[in-house]
């Protein structure tokens, strides 16, 4: 086994937990999304064909100068010492995921509705972690807001980075990140993006296909081992998990439904866990608890499938 990539991915960890996230200034996913900005203000404006064709070009054009900046960077860290190679693919990695800010944004709203602050929830939860409109949002569901993000949060913004480290380096988590922003700027179904992010609406499905089914059962060994409801995760899962518009969402979200035994509903789209009772703020707590461990499952499956492809890649 190559254990590179296998203390890359610790120390990565150790950066998240204790510093965080840097400033945008020198986060490579804020770059992303400038850049995205800026493409998109040369799309086509009213030609839906026009924008299906921009959008797609824009993410295929995207995907090759990222895969290939990450193999120049990689040929670069090659050249270094080992501990500093090291320092700087973990400082790296660590840029594609976060679970420490996934975790505060999440407090902050348990915080706010434990103060029977539910506007000042309402705001922080749409700022933080979800796009639909919260300001109607009563307790609960800005409870099950939250949690749903966690959940989903901790499969397409955690482990699918470290999935994609583990399966081809930096310069195919690269690559996953910056469809991941694609799809979080414009893959959304109305008027102005229907088109334009259509391409990376689908790629990011795709991406996402493997992630979200291994969260899902790493939640239900997760709720096992912290003495949540495994069985009800299980039955949830495999009831509920293709009720969201999303093929991916609706798995992870709903193994946590069912393990933590409340009823996630976005209105007027879903219900995850359907019967069961509504969430209240204390349950934002276990979610967090509930994906910290899912989180660590993960790494402990994924550290050494990326020392062992490594070594048989030849990897140093």
């Amino acid at each position: 086994m190559n254990l590179a990539p296998v203390l890359s991915i610790a120390l990565a960890w150790c950066l998240d937990l204790v510093l965080g996230d840097p400033p945008n200034r020198f986060h490579p996913v804020a770059y992303i999304g400038r850049g995205l900005a800026l493409a998109e203000r040369f799309a086509p404006r009213r030609v839906a064909r026009g924008r299906l064709f921009y959008g797609s070009a824009v993410v295929a054009g995207g995907c090759i100068t990222i895969f290939w900046a990450g193999r120049l960077i990689t040929g670069v860290l090659a050249q270094l010492p080992f501990p500093v190679r090291w320092l700087a693919e973990a400082a790296l990695l660590k840029m594609l995921f976060s679970l420490s800010g996934l975790i505060r944004a999440a407090r902050q709203v348990q915080q706010a509705l434990e103060r029977d602050e539910l506007d000042v929830a309402r705001r922080l939860v749409r700022w933080h972690l979800v796009s639909r409109d919260t300001a109607q949002l009563g307790t609960a569901h800005v409870t099950a807001a939250t949690i749903e993000s966690v959940a989903e949060n901790a499969s397409d913004g955690v482990i699918a980075p470290l999935l994609y480290y583990a399966l081809g380096g930096l310069p195919v988590a690269l690559t996953y990140r910056f469809v991941s922003t694609c799809d979080s700027m414009w893959g959304y179904r109305d008027a102005e993006y229907e088109w334009l992010g259509k391409a990376a609406a689908r790629l990011d499905d795709l991406l996402n296909l493997l992630p979200a089914r291994l969260t899902a059962l790493l939640i239900m060994l997760a709720s096992w081992l912290l003495g949540e409801d495994v069985h009800m995760a299980w039955h949830v899962w495999r009831r509920d998990a293709t009720t969201t518009a999303s093929p991916n969402a609706g798995h992870p979200m709903s193994a946590a439904a069912g393990a933590l035994g409340v009823e996630l509903e976005k209105i007027g789209h879903y219900r995850l866990g359907r019967g069961l009772r509504p969430p209240q703020p204390r349950d934002i707590h276990r979610a967090i608890r509930l994906v910290a461990v899912t989180c660590a499952l993960a790494t402990l499956l994924i550290a050494p499938l990326a020392g062992l492809l490594r070594r048989h890649s030849g990897g140093t």
